[in-house]
């Protein structure tokens, strides 16, 4: 039986197999290998013999190419393109704070924090999970994730707290900035986040496996996921939750393929013109542009940029890498928090750019 392992790379070609291990020898059986020894359950688009790993482990129904993954964070990368084709269309500044366009955000944080703040999680509000641990969540429950709550209810009761840094001084990753911008995106375009994704972004480049997930859906191949429980030392039903209570900072389901499209679109200036792209690529503190990490590495001797959007909700796992210079793309989807999926991702990186 095979395993389902998805690689993007250059030029948005799926090589096969044997085309690309004859091209790079050793490559098929470093996948295998690596795969094996860190349980990676998930698709990344070669296909290599090896274990699989399942869509659903109670039935042993296998990844495909085909599989849907709740796609966690990178959700966030969806988020800041659409407040960025706001700025291109003369809809909203990015200097302009939250009170410009929620009126009725009654939060400290509304006369003082930028969009670009928000974008950049240098607000300094309030974390939204600042309490949250995987520990803490299995003893004491996930409070903001696991009661039905409107947006509305999200932005007064978890994104409206004090701010506990002066805006732009300190990073701290905050879905709370996300669900912000959520709310603006809605109010500018004047429907629904989803509505707007739609017809902004996923109709338009094709992405006709991607959406926003919801609780009470059934999404078809839509893979469940498992995460490792220190106190029972094995892997485990993600805790219940609302799914859509990470709104715009992580309640996206996708393929590999979609994920693929998007950052080929992206890249390729189609959703947003240079000059946008540009500002969403320029790191800031903590090496974080919007909605993205940018930063300088070494690979092989030479310098390179990447361009990383991980995600992760307990056994959900995601990761978007991108070799600026030299136009490699590689998509990570995973049902179970059994691999690391940073480490795994640079490996493959090593070995493309030999």
């Amino acid at each position: 039986m095979k395993s389902k392992l998805v690689l993007l790379v250059p030029a948005s070609i799926v090589l096969a197999a044997g085309t690309l291990f004859g091209q790079t020898p050793g490559y098929g059986r470093f996948i295998d290998d690596y795969a094996r020894a860190h349980r990676f359950s998930g698709t990344i688009m070669i296909e290599d013999k090896g274990r699989i790993g399942y869509a659903n482990r109670q039935f042993k129904a296998p990844n495909t190419i085909e599989t849907k993954y709740k796609i966690a964070s990178i959700t966030k990368a969806f988020t800041a393109a659409l407040i960025l084709r706001l700025h291109e269309q003369g809809k909203i500044s990015l200097n302009q704070t939250i009170k410009t366009y929620l009126p009725n955000y009654t939060g400290p944080a509304g006369d003082k924090v930028t969009i670009k703040q928000l974008l950049n999680h240098t607000g300094g509000m309030a974390n939204i999970d600042r309490r949250l641990t995987l520990e803490s969540a299995i003893k004491n429950g996930l409070h903001q994730y696991q009661t039905p709550l409107t947006t509305d209810q999200l932005l007064a009761m978890y994104c409206s707290e004090n701010l506990m840094n002066e805006p732009g001084q300190v990073f701290d990753y905050n879905n709370a900035d996300y669900i912000i911008l959520g709310k603006i995106i809605e109010r500018v375009y004047g429907e629904p986040y989803e509505q707007a994704l739609k017809r902004e972004i996923l109709q338009p480049f094709g992405l006709h496996d991607s959406g926003m997930l919801y609780q009470h859906d059934v999404i078809d191949n839509l893979a469940d996921t498992y995460f490792f429980r220190e106190d029972l030392k094995r892997l485990a039903n993600d805790l219940p939750v609302y799914i859509e209570n990470w709104y715009t900072a992580g309640a996206m389901y996708s393929t590999a393929a979609d994920v693929l499209k998007f950052s080929n679109a992206l890249f390729g200036l189609k959703i947003i013109g240079r000059e946008a792209l540009s500002q969403m690529l320029t790191p800031g503190l903590d090496d974080y542009g919007y909605g993205v990490w940018v930063y300088d590495t070494t690979i092989n001797g030479k310098k390179r940029t990447v361009v990383k959007r991980p995600g992760r909700i307990m056994g959900a796992q995601s990761m978007l890498f991108r070799l600026l210079n030299k136009n490699v793309t590689i998509v990570l989807l995973s049902n179970t928090d059994s691999t690391n999926l940073d480490e795994f991702a640079a490996e493959i990186a090593k070995r493309l750019t030999k």
